[in-house]
């Protein structure tokens, strides 16, 4: 891949994301939309961060400062935004950048916009390594339709002579296969003096980019695939876009040595981390910044975002939010972790088991039915079903603390802040409320009661 260490001189990049999107009957800005875990203009943004590049510079306009934060987000270095009061066109968008002053002192300037999110460094490494001697470098494809395209016109030799936009290009134009992707490089020194002479005599009454084309000479092309380089402008796009990005993050994992089990039914955000010999099963969503280590098994049905699911741990029918699953713990089915939930060593949380701000010790069960919210429980722990830590008092949430080997008894309200001390035990459909001392059996029910022959009484009044 070419980067800027192997290019002569200064090289920067111009995002266009300025634009609302219309098609997409959304006030949020069309580079807003998310995409297979990530921002339209977070995918543009990655797709530069390989080159190297020197300056950054983001052309935002609609919701501008939701564009602008989302942009930062990235952490690119050279980053600048800059705000295009007035949308009048990608070549006076371009323009505000160069009045701006960020495209000073650079010998290259990419520009592409920001709803590109197929696009990867690869293409554009190809597109500077071709750029070298030219006033102006185009990323072309063909397609079968291009409709609302700018087509790309050569003159007989077969050389670039400009590009036109769909709705100026007269028939014979339109037949012509070749479009523009909106991806340039352009040599720095001579792009400003093009952007000048910009006139928005067309049908949109705007500054096209693609005029600069003709001011420039000499000028020439690289083509890429459509698949790469296609552009999203509507929902139907965004879906098909993200059909392919998530297909090329399964392709990785599975090129590298992760089972992934039915690819058409698993979905992994792009900063997951899944390591060889993991298996994911149908219906897997991992999300955020997930981590799955070797042999540990993902699925079916479950959600992941921000998780930690470590060697040999299982997790199935469940969702976790910012849990971390340790060494050959059992996770689910249908359990539900929380933030702050830690599972160590050989601990299940079972069946119908929610979690948050606890964490359960080496080998310790949670089998079935149970509540456990700001506890923290020791090793070889069982916590029968039906247990809840009552952990809210309507002011202020108290721990709940349950010491190694401890037994909790089925059906156990344990009313926060309580301690239940190392292998002590309490009776099953006991209220705790007092701290358990070690190895002491604590029982709290009202005595029973049993009324002979209630069933016979009173028939006569029924439905009275």
């Amino acid at each position: 891949m070419t980067t800027t260490a192997s290019l002569p001189g200064r090289v920067g990049a111009v995002v266009l994301a300025a634009g609302k999107g219309t098609r997409f009957r959304s006030e949020r800005p069309k580079v807003l939309h998310a995409v297979a875990g990530r921002t339209m203009l977070r995918w543009v943004l990655e797709a530069l961060r390989p080159l190297g590049l020197q300056r950054v510079a983001v052309v935002v306009g609609h919701h501008g400062d939701d564009v602008r934060a989302e942009a930062e987000t990235a952490g690119l270095d050279g980053l600048v935004v800059v705000h295009q009061a007035e949308q009048r066109g990608t070549g006076h968008a371009v323009r505000v950048a160069a009045d701006a002053g960020v495209l000073d002192g650079l010998d290259t300037v990419l520009v592409l916009p920001g709803d590109v999110p197929l696009l990867n460094a690869a293409p554009l490494g190809v597109l500077l390594a071709s750029h070298a001697g030219q006033a102006a470098t185009l990323l072309t494809t063909e397609l079968d339709d291009p409709t609302g395209y700018g087509r790309v016109l050569r003159d007989a030799d077969g050389r670039v002579e400009r590009i036109v936009e769909d709705r100026d290009a007269d028939e014979a134009q339109r037949a012509v296969r070749e479009v523009g992707t909106s991806v340039y490089a352009f040599a720095g020194g001579e792009l400003a003096g093009a952007l000048a002479a910009l006139r928005s005599d067309n049908v949109q009454g705007e500054e096209y980019l693609t005029d600069v084309v003709e001011l420039l000479r000499p000028v020439a092309a690289v083509r890429a695939d459509a698949t790469v380089v296609a552009g999203v402008n509507d929902r139907r796009q965004l879906a098909d876009a993200g059909a392919v990005l998530r297909r090329r993050i399964l392709d990785t994992l599975m090129r590298d040595g992760v089972t992934v089990v039915d690819p058409a039914a698993t979905y992994v955000g792009p900063d997951v981390v899944v390591r060889p010999d993991a298996v994911l099963l149908p219906g897997t969503h991992l999300e955020g910044g997930t981590r799955v280590e070797a042999d540990a098994v993902v699925g079916p049905d479950s959600r992941l975002v921000d998780a930690v699911v470590q060697r040999g741990a299982t997790v199935g029918h469940s969702v976790l939010l910012g849990a971390s699953v340790g060494p050959g713990a059992v996770v689910g089915p249908f359990a539900y972790l929380r933030p702050g939930v830690r599972l160590e060593a050989g601990a299940k949380a079972g069946s119908f088991v929610e979690m948050k701000q606890t964490v359960v010790g080496e080998n310790s069960k949670v089998p079935h039915l149970s509540y456990l919210g700001d506890a923290t429980v020791g090793r070889d722990v069982n916590v029968g079903a039906g247990t809840i830590t009552c952990n809210y008092d309507g002011r202020a949430k108290h721990p709940t603390v349950i010491e190694d080997g401890a037994f909790i008894g089925s059906d156990t309200m344990l009313v926060a802040p309580v301690r239940v001390g190392a292998r002590a035990v309490t009776g099953a459909g006991s209220a705790i409320t007092k701290d358990v001392s070690p190895a002491a059996l604590a029982v709290e029910r009202a005595q029973q009661r049993t009324v002979p022959g209630y069933a016979d009484r009173g028939t006569s009044e029924e439905g009275s």
